[in-house]
């Protein structure tokens, strides 16, 4: 279970930004312990615990670039063709015996280890063969459409820093250099709850005024595209004693809690007085549209006094994270992505994965409140002079999951922003970005 004093998330003012949401658990929240070693196969989405440092060059040989013919640049008339005797041929896998000569060329093939006394390659379609000679144009540079040992990487440097979120292209970096396993952080683990006495599960019969529970299987999807581990427990019903005791008992054995729903002030959201019997609710309203109800605290664990994490630097009892989203699906997925998304990261070890909004022209109006960040569903397409501009889909509401699967991303509006005219520049935050 991660470590988190009841004080590491503090915040005292009324509406919290989401630039001071990240920054406090950036400072604040330490990541879980525990590591272990993976193979290459299982290892792409774990958080890289160690610094990989590159036990050999890559590519570990000079070698050619394309196929072609392997000459000494030195044997080359600058101003007209060469004609070079070819004496033998270099393929992928296999040295070529032969020390290069002045006046000689040998055959050579995407890969093979380039010959002794070679330093440069003519392509295949610039040559043209004359009996057992190649005729070579002018103008080639030595050294051209070779590759050299180490260029890559050269042995001995940093190839993949700890706290790096494997990606495919990592773990193909890793191979090359003969690795076949890894050591990993060990994963978050995260339990998930549904709150609401109106919420049911899909496939059982629909109670007049119940909903079926879109947001436990939403959630349950984007935590594992962090490559955490996720305990589904269910729905929980709108009891403050039973969530309280849930709550609670999943905070044990896991490092965050996260439930959807009862987090707001209305008579039957009671996630928040549950969770401030069993712990600290430390902020509970965010400076955000969809999703200002979101609360975030820290589940006191069975132990009154435990020593604090090494290397934590808090002083505080330990427990589990706790985030409580809101109930509309929308609201759900912006608050996700904007607050569970840094996170779970921070809790994985993992390395700053900052959101960098790319440029779209507006196709909308908009009008917002200044000193709340906004995000607004919009789809993209091609105009006619070539931009890419950001049309809003037609509902706004926090409820219409459609405005989430009929567009590409979000468009943030900043905190200082109040209107959005056409033709206005705005940032676009794609969901393939968001959600990892």
């Amino acid at each position: 279970m991660a470590q988190l004093s009841d004080d590491c998330f503090a915040f005292n003012g009324p509406l919290l930004p989401i630039a001071d949401v990240e920054r406090l658990i950036a400072e604040r929240v330490a990541p879980v312990s525990g590591q272990e070693t993976v193979t290459l196969r299982e290892v792409a989405g774990r958080v890289l615990a160690e610094d990989v440092v590159a036990p050999v060059d890559l590519p570990p040989f000079d070698n050619s670039a394309v196929d072609g013919y392997a000459v000494r640049a030195q044997d080359l008339d600058g101003g007209r063709d060469s004609r070079l005797a070819i004496v033998g041929r270099a393929a992928a896998g296999h040295a070529a015996d032969h020390v290069l000569k002045a006046g000689e060329a040998i055959r050579i093939f995407t890969g093979a280890p380039m010959p002794a006394g070679a330093d440069t390659v003519f392509m295949q379609e610039d040559c043209r063969i004359e009996d057992d000679a190649v005729i070579v144009p002018p103008g080639l540079k030595r050294g051209a459409n070779t590759r050299l040992a180490g260029e890559d990487i050269a042995a001995g440097a940093m190839a993949l820093p700890a706290g790096r979120r494997l990606a495919v292209q990592d773990v193909a970096l890793a191979a090359a250099l003969g690795l076949s396993a890894l050591p990993v952080r060990r994963r978050v683990r995260v339990a998930l709850f549904s709150t609401g006495d109106e919420i049911v599960e899909p496939g059982a019969k629909l109670p007049p005024a119940a909903l079926y529970d879109s947001n436990r299987h939403m959630l349950a999807g984007l935590i594992k595209r962090f490559d955490a581990e996720v305990t589904d427990l269910g729905i929980l019903r709108d009891d403050r004693q039973k969530l309280a005791q849930a709550i609670g008992s999943a905070a044990v054995d896991h490092d965050l809690v996260l439930t959807s729903g009862g987090v707001s002030t209305g008579e039957a959201d009671h996630v928040r007085a549950a969770i401030e019997s069993i712990g600290r609710i430390v902020f509970w309203r965010l400076a955000i549209k969809p999703g200002r109800p979101v609360a975030m605290g820290v589940i006191r664990g069975p132990h009154p006094n435990p020593p604090p994490q090494a290397g934590e630097g808090r002083e505080g009892a330990e427990g589990a994270a706790f985030v409580g989203l809101p109930g509309n699906p929308v609201a759900v997925f912006v608050t996700f992505v904007r607050v569970v998304r840094p996170l779970l990261l921070r809790l994985a070890g993992a390395l700053p994965e900052p959101l960098i909004a790319l440029p779209a022209r507006a196709a909308f109006s908009y009008k917002k409140r200044k000193g709340r960040r906004e995000y607004v569903r919009v789809k993209l397409r091609a105009a006619s002079d070539g931009a890419i501009e950001a049309i809003k889909h037609a509902q706004d509401g926090a409820g219409v999951l459609t405005s989430l699967t009929e567009t590409d991303g979000l468009a943030e509006l900043n905190e200082d922003v109040t209107k959005i005219e056409p033709g206005a520049m705005v940032g676009f935050l794609p969901y393939a970005t968001l959600i990892g």
